[in-house]
């Protein structure tokens, strides 16, 4: 059975605790695994904060029926139903959700509330998504990091040859290679050597280097081109190579890099891309958010 989502989860909460004593959060973890059938490998799938989905989503469900009063936590990391979760067990729906919660003015409030002097943009959990507040900020920084991804890459199929190469050793500097940036600029320029654009430094003391093509293409890199870099490299007995293109390459290019006693990374426009605004390279950092959660062990009393 497939992880389920936190409105899924919240009547489950109700009837693992109807008998009325309270328990704690890892027994009720433990309980709702066992109610959907989680594998081993579904209890470990992780949210891009590190929790898991399943204890994500169970931590959000607790949360919602904690704020419209179904539950009660009488002491630190226990839960408990009250007479309204009981009662919603005896007439609510078969799947409790914020809508069906939203009758409840506790909840509403909550759910409302906006934080006073102090400006945040507001995430709401809409009542059309099965997505907790977690997720759906992991999801909407996920997609703006693909738009952005994606604008990028167009400024640079649509920059000169001559920025491309500058772009190149920049990204080198900025993920660790090159040495300085006067040192990578003189290295990286053209050779017109069979197949190399470029001999940039591994570390900065230079006990390694990388020969590098870059090649700022709009149709596809297939298996010759790469065949070329290979050879290349091969007559320079280098040890690595690096391919960078702003469009993409075949399923033979990809082969024909495999399987090497050199190793040969293929980097694609997407990828590119990606490196680029991982290393802050030709982006700008807009806004930060910081996602805090409880420090359990301050709240522990020896």
């Amino acid at each position: 059975m497939a992880i389920p989502d936190f409105q899924s989860v919240m009547r489950p909460l109700l009837v693992i605790l109807q008998s009325g004593t309270p328990l704690p959060l890892t027994e009720l973890r433990e309980s709702v695994a066992i109610v959907f059938s989680l594998t081993d490998e579904e209890r470990k799938e992780r949210v891009p904060s590190g929790q898991t989905f399943i204890n994500n989503r169970i931590g959000w469900a607790r949360t919602y029926l904690h704020k419209a009063g179904l539950l009660t936590i009488p002491a630190k990391g226990m839960t408990q139903i009250t007479s309204r979760g009981l009662d919603a067990l005896a007439n609510g729906p078969e799947r409790i959700t914020i809508s069906w919660l939203k009758q409840f003015p506790e909840f509403v409030e909550f759910h409302t509330a906006k934080v006073q002097s102090v400006e945040v943009p507001a995430l709401p959990v809409r009542d059309s998504t099965d997505a907790t507040p977690d997720e759906q900020l992991a999801s909407a920084h996920q997609e703006l990091v693909r738009a952005l991804a994606d604008d990028v890459l167009a400024q640079v199929k649509a920059g000169t040859p001559g920025f491309f190469e500058k772009l190149v050793v920049e990204l080198m500097i900025a993920m660790g290679y090159g040495g300085s940036r006067k040192e990578a600029g003189k290295a990286t320029q053209a050779t017109n050597d069979d197949g190399i654009d470029g001999i940039i430094k591994e570390d900065k003391l230079g006990l390694d280097v990388i020969y590098l093509q870059a090649k700022r293409w709009n149709n596809t890199v297939h298996r010759p081109e790469i065949d070329k870099f290979i050879g290349a490299l091969t007559r320079k007995r280098a040890r690595k190579g690096v391919f960078i293109t702003t469009s993409d390459f075949s399923l033979g290019a990809r082969d024909a890099a495999l399987g090497l006693d050199i190793k040969v990374v293929l980097i694609d426009g997407v990828e590119l891309a990606r490196l680029m605004v991982e290393n802050n390279l030709g982006v700008s950092v807009k806004q930060v958010y910081e996602v805090k959660q409880i420090d359990s062990d301050y709240y522990a009393e020896e």
